[in-house]
C-alpha cells in the first residue's frame, strides 16, 4: 500500500479559530480526520505538524530513511520565507506536493512568492481543505510510473 507524508506548518493547529474568513471554520483535528477518512483503504498516511522550522527540517530529514510514496507540505507562513525547509526537500527522490488553503497569490503581496513551488511537482491553492484530497491523489498519480 502507498504511503504518504503531510507535513504543516506554522498555525495550522490553529485552523477553526485563526482567520475563519480566509481558512474556514474547520479545525484541524477535524482536517485530520477528514484527510484520514479519504485515504482509508487507498494509501497509509502520516500527518505531521509543527510550529518550529527546525523540527519541519528534522521531519523531512528523517523521510529519507522511510519508504515513502510521496510528501505533502502545507509550509503555511514558511511558504515565504524557509530556504531551510526548501533545500531539505530537494534532497528528497519522491514527488512532493505543496497544498495551501487559502490562495496565496490573492492575498498581501509578500504571500505571493512561494519557495516550494519549483520544487513540487504539483501545487493546490485556494481550494480550501479539499485541496488536501486533490493532493494526496496527485501524489500517488505521480508515483505510478515509479514502480
Amino acid at each position: 500500500m502507498d504511503k504518504i507524508m503531510i507535513i504543516n506548518g506554522p498555525n495550522l493547529n490553529m485552523l477553526g479559530i485563526r482567520e475563519v474568513a480566509q481558512y474556514g471554520n474547520t479545525s484541524y483535528d477535524d482536517l485530520c480526520s477528514q484527510i484520514e477518512k479519504h485515504s482509508k483503504d487507498k494509501f497509509q498516511i502520516e500527518i505531521y505538524q509543527s510550529n518550529i522550522e527546525g523540527e519541519i527540517v528534522s521531519k523531512i530529514q528523517d523521510v529519507v530513511e522511510q519508504e515513502l510514496d510521496g510528501l505533502i507540505i502545507n509550509p503555511g507562513a514558511y511558504t515565504h520565507t524557509s530556504i531551510a525547509i526548501r533545500d531539505a526537500l530537494s534532497i528528497l527522490n519522491i514527488p512532493i506536493v505543496e497544498v495551501h488553503i487559502s490562495d496565496i497569490y490573492k492575498r498581501e503581496k509578500f504571500r505571493n512568492f512561494s519557495y516550494f513551488s519549483v520544487i513540487a511537482e504539483k501545487v493546490f491553492c485556494g481550494l480550501g481543505i479539499d485541496g488536501y484530497e486533490l493532493a494526496l491523489e496527485e501524489a500517488i498519480s505521480l508515483n505510478v510510473g515509479d514502480k
